[in-house]
């Protein structure tokens, strides 16, 4: 038998009498049901400091006068002298296999406290590089996905509703968080203004996730371009080749390289597509 897996669940929800912890806890149960070791970080509980700051370093920083996050984290990472929450952290995502993100969206995004926890704990150096980055990141090894709530309904959020379509919606964090430091990005797991449907349709949303978590860790992820699809002279454009490959589609190659053409249908939504 393989090892059994560890999945990191980061969750933002202030109550625990919320969907959103219904979901989360949903994820715990049936996880745990398959043998998984399962880690949860619940910010709000954790009163998880959101803004990076020099109180993430011990001892002395390098620059007090240009304080640079980045540079100083690294550095107090590589010396162990990080801040004991985000070496918490550190070690919670070390073990991950899979990491879900459990959240309701918060202006198009997520959370200030998640988007802090993003902020302070994929720390320079220990979740990135300039060099390991994007297909050739530190975490390719691992799996992420978005799991959230919306306060609108899905009509709202398509390429002719009034929010614009949803894998426009989910480009940032997916790929510019997730897919940046070379997790695997399942398709999300997108709830639909919860608060707006009966308490049955409710349940069968959590019945329809309980499903999905069965199958989870065997999911295909979503598709981004590899590293080696950038011409690194040429200021990390997509190489001709690249182009000329795609020459026949109807449709570019993801929500962010689309080169000109209509964006992919699904995206960010759906593997596959």
């Amino acid at each position: 038998l393989s090892a059994a897996k560890t999945v990191l669940i980061v969750y933002a929800h202030q109550s625990a009498g919320s969907f959103n912890a219904a979901v989360k806890d949903a994820a715990v149960d049936v996880l745990k049901k398959q043998g998984c070791n399962v880690l949860v970080s619940d910010l709000y509980e954790m009163k998880f400091e959101a803004t990076a700051t020099k109180e993430d370093i011990t001892g002395e920083v390098k620059n007090p006068e240009h304080f640079c996050y980045g540079e100083e984290t690294m550095l107090a990472w590589q010396e162990g002298r990080l801040a004991s929450d985000i070496v918490e952290e550190h070690k919670k995502l070390k073990e991950a296999d899979i990491v879900i993100f459990q959240f309701p969206m918060y202006w198009f995004s997520v959370p200030a406290i998640m988007k802090g926890w993003m902020d302070r704990v994929l720390t320079l150096g220990f979740a990135y590089t300039s060099e390991k980055r994007y297909s050739a990141g530190i975490f390719r090894e691992k799996k992420a996905m978005l799991s959230f709530t919306t306060g609108s309904h899905e009509t709202m959020f398509s390429s002719n509703g009034i929010n614009g379509d949803m894998n426009v919606t989910l480009w940032p964090v997916q790929n510019g968080v997730l897919n940046y430091c070379g997790f695997q990005v399942l398709p999300p797991q997108v709830f639909w203004a919860p608060t707006h449907l009966s308490a049955e349709a409710r349940d069968s949303l959590l019945k329809g996730w309980r499903t999905r978590l069965q199958g989870l860790l065997s999911e295909a992820p979503l598709s981004f371009p590899p590293v080696d699809s950038f011409d690194k002279v040429k200021g990390f454009q997509l190489k001709a080749e690249v182009h000329e490959k795609q020459a026949d589609s109807p449709f570019g190659l993801t929500v962010g390289h689309h080169l000109e053409k209509p964006l992919p249908p699904h995206s960010q939504m759906k593997a596959g597509v």
